[in-house]
């Protein structure tokens, strides 16, 4: 670690190459590799990066419903720990029953925001950071052949991912797009419904992720987001630490920080319920907000 803050390039290309590798794990183009890789690694010796990655996530507890923020606790965040539940995993066994299972293998979320998100069959919804489209298919089988979902991701190799598993399972109202969230590539009032999972909190600027989600919400549209927040402050190190940005750690604000920069952006009804703590200082919350009609 060094206590020199990373550039955003630093950040955004760590971010790029560890969700890359996901997304190439997933399609099993490494999997010769990978196969070879263990057959040579010793007993004790690190696993292939792929496998590593593929074991990535971010944790799960009970509910607990706020407005504002979430009770503060005094121990800082441990980026080791890793025993929350991660990813696909967070879903029920029928939600997936026809997700894709490379989709299912590359997801990295800290929620399920589709539960959340009130979907209605027609509506036009957007999934800001979609990586293998997971969360795109659950949403597209709510708002039916009449709606439409988009999803859209900075990582080549997670679009490739997503369009392959679209492909896959015939899902004709799901698309997916490469492009930024601090530069969403559609129109203004486009979307009924933004969602996202475990992404914002990746981005080094969150306040024009935002402005920028209410830019193409409707009137009247909803954002619904499942996020990484933090209780305690992070030690300077691990604020500069790429494997902490990257792992969804180092970029989280503490939850009424992030709630602020929803409000600053022009949304209305902003709330957020926190999971229950499996580390201390960071948790996972559902965020809702709306666009004022």
């Amino acid at each position: 670690m060094t206590n020199e803050h990373p550039s955003d390039r630093d950040i955004r290309q760590a971010v790029t190459e560890r969700y890359g590798a996901r997304a190439r794990a997933a399609l099993g183009e490494q999997a010769a590799a990978t196969a070879d890789a263990c057959c040579a690694a010793d007993a004790d010796g690190p696993q292939p990066m792929a496998l590593q990655l593929l074991q990535l996530g971010t944790p799960e507890g009970q509910a607990c419903s706020v407005d504002g923020a979430c009770a503060p606790v005094d121990a800082p965040v441990d980026a080791t720990e890793d025993d929350g539940v991660w990813g696909s995993a967070l879903y029920d066994s029928d939600q997936l029953s026809d997700v894709p299972d490379a989709a299912q293998l590359a997801a990295a979320g800290c929620g399920n925001p589709t539960a959340i998100a009130e979907l209605s069959a027609g509506e036009a919804v957007l999934d800001l950071g979609s990586g293998g489209g997971i969360d795109c298919f659950l949403a597209a089988k709510q708002v039916g052949p009449g709606g439409e979902v988009w999803g859209v991701d900075m990582t080549p190799d997670m679009v490739q991912l997503a369009r392959h598993n679209a492909e896959a399972v015939g899902a004709d109202n799901v698309r997916f797009r490469l492009g930024e969230i601090e530069d969403i590539p559609f129109a203004e009032d486009t979307f009924d419904v933004i969602i996202s999972n475990c992404v914002i909190n990746l981005s080094t600027d969150k306040p024009q992720v935002f402005r920028e989600a209410f830019r193409v919400l409707k009137p009247g549209g909803r954002l619904r987001v499942s996020d990484m927040v933090l209780t305690a402050e992070l030690p300077t190190d691990e604020r500069a630490d790429l494997e902490a940005w990257a792992g969804c750690v180092a970029g989280a604000l503490p939850v009424e920080e992030y709630l602020s920069h929803i409000r600053a952006a022009g949304f209305s009804d902003v709330r957020a319920d926190c999971a229950e703590e499996t580390r201390p200082g960071i948790t996972s919350a559902n965020v809702t907000a709306v666009r004022p009609a």
